[in-house]
């Protein structure tokens, strides 16, 4: 098999099965560091055998099988390491253990031991982005608009500080899972938005990652059905992917929503969104907490996929329900979006007064620059637009929307 083709296969596998590999070796051994390296040097020694062998039926079994023969020889080689030495020979005997908590999915268990309270918030994404995710650290580093070198920091103290508090790896107990749960839900729409729009790569949507969170958002609603955020955001993930087939063009080219093709979007999920959010609003009605983030986000959604073309769109209840979002968020990336709304509301020149205000904030944010340069663009001011387009083709990552933004500013006559 050609190295390219096997190139291809474990760039697959690596997206794919990299959760369930770590996450079953973390099970087993209760070892973040070992299951991560005991998982890479698996990948290392597929990248020789498929080339020799060819690709086997079941990659992530072949992974784990040889990820998991790794890590037992390690452990061997370590005989100083009593424990973990004595825990290696045990299991020779693959039989599952018993359930005892409320999360019985290896990536989900894995999922909220990373969202442990021991952790700063910030540890516990970054981390989990790493371990269950699967981003690079560069990814993760651009998502959060720091450095790499922060992310890694990050990591090796959130692992450190789970081996020195003997932080276990198991199912939690429903009050566990309350108490993660704002974590959680951070580290899943994060998931989600790298694959919803990728910060890097040739491929501009990476379907593995979105499809990926909207399960482990399934599966936590599945788990606490009766929590509104967690209906929220997974109405919030289904009503983006939704829209999915329409938004890159045949020549790659990012598609926005005003010119997207609506008959391309997945009706399915879009009711399937609907239906949860009006869950939602009925449960407010009869007496239930105030919406979250993520409901207000899935409603605004919402009212852009109910709306039969970009014109129907009604601008004044998106302002009004980022009015709400922003009592909860009052973070500058709500504020843009905000404007970038009110300038279909209100024109591009108020609007462009609001985004004016946030420079300080969002300077090193390509969308950002974007946003101004298309209002700049539709006031007229078209030697300043173009300029913003430099400023966000100089920053963005992504192929798709580089050659939109990239269209957008040559047809600005210099």
């Amino acid at each position: 098999m050609t190295g390219t083709r096997v190139e291809q296969a474990l760039t697959r596998a690596h997206r794919e099965e990299w959760a369930r590999v770590v996450a079953s070796l973390v099970r087993r051994f209760g070892d973040l560091d070992l299951a991560e390296d005991a998982a890479a040097e698996a990948y290392v020694v597929a990248l020789e055998r498929w080339q020799r062998d060819g690709v086997p039926p079941n990659p992530g079994g072949w992974l784990t099988t040889t990820a998991t023969r790794r890590a037992i020889d390690r452990l061997r080689r370590e005989s100083q390491r009593h424990d973990k030495h004595q825990a290696a020979r045990m299991l020779v005997d693959d039989s599952p253990p018993e359930p005892v908590g409320a999360v019985q999915d290896d990536r989900l268990r894995l999922l909220f031991t990373c969202c442990h309270p021991a952790l700063g918030m910030e540890a516990r994404v970054a981390l989990t982005l790493r371990l269950v995710g699967g981003l690079t650290v560069a990814e993760i580093a651009r998502a959060f608009f720091v450095a790499d070198t922060t992310v890694a920091q990050r990591i090796t103290r959130a692992k450190a500080k789970i081996a020195a508090e003997r932080i276990p790896y198991r199912m939690p107990s429903a009050t566990d899972v309350r108490e993660r749960l704002a974590g959680v839900l951070a580290v899943v729409y994060l998931v989600f938005n790298e694959g919803y729009l990728a910060t890097a790569g040739d491929d501009p949507v990476r379907v593995d990652l979105t499809d990926e969170a909207i399960r482990l958002g399934r599966m936590l609603r599945d788990l606490l059905p009766g929590e509104g955020e967690v209906s929220g955001l997974l109405a919030l993930m289904l009503l983006s992917d939704a829209r999915r087939a329409a938004r890159v063009s045949r020549s790659g080219e990012l598609v926005t929503l005003e010119e997207q093709d609506r008959g391309a979007w997945d009706r399915v999920l879009i009711a399937a969104g609907h239906a949860l959010v009006r869950e939602s609003i009925d449960a407010v009605a009869a007496g239930g907490p105030p919406p979250g983030q993520y409901q207000l986000l899935a409603a605004i959604n919402a009212v852009h996929t109910d709306a039969a073309s970009a014109r129907d769109t009604d601008w004044s209840q998106i302002v009004a329900l980022y009015d709400r979002l922003l009592r909860i968020d009052g973070s500058p990336m709500v504020r843009l979006n905000r404007a970038i709304a009110v300038a279909e509301l209100d024109g591009p020149d108020v609007a462009l007064a609001g985004i004016d205000r946030l420079t300080d904030a969002l300077d090193g944010y390509h969308a950002f620059h974007a946003a101004r340069a298309d209002l700049l663009r539709r006031i007229g001011r078209s030697a300043e637009s173009r300029s913003a387009y430099d400023r966000a083709l100089a920053m963005v990552g992504n192929a798709a929307e580089r050659r939109y933004l990239t269209r957008r500013r040559d047809q600005i006559a210099p």
